[in-house]
């Protein structure tokens, strides 16, 4: 079911018929079978990118479409209804530019983000490491000084689209204690750089999530982004703008949820009744509407406030905490609706309700959020 959205001008209106378009013509028809083999799609994200779907939120001077973060993030919101694994590796990509376009010097920016822009370059996110996932400032990964650049040492975890990016936006330790943390714009083919095989996942399985190992691999001084040291000054502006991507694949899972269940209650008839006449299921379904629209309200109220150039960091942390609650509440309360159907393979419910797990642990676990929420409020 289209969603009615509140747009700021007709050429966002534009734009997300573009969207619904693409998704239900290029997404839709093959996410179940590529979900299932655990496929790649070959081909989806240079698609998006012709459209020009990977670049909306940047400037147009850099290439980008110079859209308002809050019609991104409904873009991105439309792509997640008919494919959460390509929308996440969309966030992911946009999450990765962002150090670059925020940080970058004007030669920096020059040289690489038209091919991230255009969606010839593809990028991931390189910050966790298997003992520093919410603590980032515990790093071990290294980038030890040399005459002609730096070496790398060390691995990176749960990296989204590892072994198949172009270029990994990476945080390595330059020296000591949490202002020792640079950020490098890593070359996919660095010598030096080797990647585990894929995480066997919950879901999200057609774009792989994977370790990357780093031995004496060497990097210019040049793919130093910012200032060395200030890495988590880079890390987490970032993460703030991913938070809200995050925000909005899982109100488009939830969407794309309450739509199936709300199509099966419509049709499956129980004591000559539709199901959905039952007072008791229309009511569920009604607090699953419910908790969608709030996810959505939430989402592009801090996406405006990033907009107008506010504070929004908190808003962030608010918007991440609520739509992703709220998608693993209706994906499982959309299994209940189908009943022992929900149970099976044979409906998207089910692999619904497990990729809806994901979105509450990465770009900050739930519980980080509210950590980041509650230090907001003593401030």
């Amino acid at each position: 079911m289209a969603v009615d959205r509140l747009l700021p001008t007709p050429d966002a209106e534009d734009l997300i018929a573009l969207t619904r378009d693409i998704a239900d013509k290029v997404l839709d028809p093959i996410v179940d079978d590529h979900e299932k083999a655990e496929r790649y799609p070959e081909g989806v994200m240079a698609q998006l990118g012709a459209a020009g779907l990977l670049s909306l939120p940047q400037p147009e001077e850099w290439g980008g479409g110079g859209q308002p973060y809050e019609v991104y993030l409904q873009v991105l919101e439309e792509l997640a209804a008919r494919w959460a694994a390509v929308a996440v590796a969309v966030s992911v990509h946009s999450l990765s530019s962002h150090p670059l376009l925020m940080f970058g010097s004007d030669e920096q920016r020059r040289r690489w983000l038209p091919g991230m822009l255009s969606g010839e370059q593809i990028g991931a996110y390189s910050l966790s490491e298997p003992q520093a996932g919410s603590d980032a400032a515990a790093l071990r990964c290294a980038a030890t000084k040399t005459a002609d650049g730096y070496v790398l040492n060390g691995s990176k975890s749960w990296i989204t689209h590892g072994g198949r990016a172009d270029f990994y936006t990476l945080f390595a330790r330059t020296g000591e204690g949490s202002r020792g943390i640079s950020c490098f714009l890593v070359p996919g083919d660095l010598p030096g750089l080797s990647f585990g095989q894929p995480e066997e996942k919950m879901g999200l399985h057609a774009i792989p999530t994977t370790s990357a190992f780093y031995s004496d691999a060497p990097i210019d001084s040049e793919r130093l982004i910012g200032a060395e040291g200030q890495g988590l000054q880079i890390a987490f502006s970032a993460l703030d703008s991913g938070r809200l991507g995050i925000a909005a694949v899982a109100t488009g899972l939830a969407q794309a949820a309450l739509d199936e269940a709300v199509a099966y209650a419509n049709e499956r008839t129980t004591f000559g009744r539709k199901i959905i006449d039952h007072q008791g299921l229309g009511f569920l379904l009604a607090d699953m509407a419910a908790a969608v629209a709030s996810a959505r309200a939430t989402y592009v109220d801090a996406a405006r406030r990033r907009d107008q150039e506010r504070p929004y960091s908190q808003q962030a942390s608010v918007a991440k905490l609520i739509a992703t609650d709220a998608a693993m509440k209706v994906t499982t309360d959309a299994v209940q609706v189908f009943g022992g159907a929900g149970y099976t393979r044979d409906y998207r419910v089910e692999r619904y309700m497990r990729e809806a797990k994901i979105t509450q642990i990465f770009e900050g676990t739930n519980q980080i959020q509210r950590l980041v929420i509650a230090r907001g409020l003593t401030a």
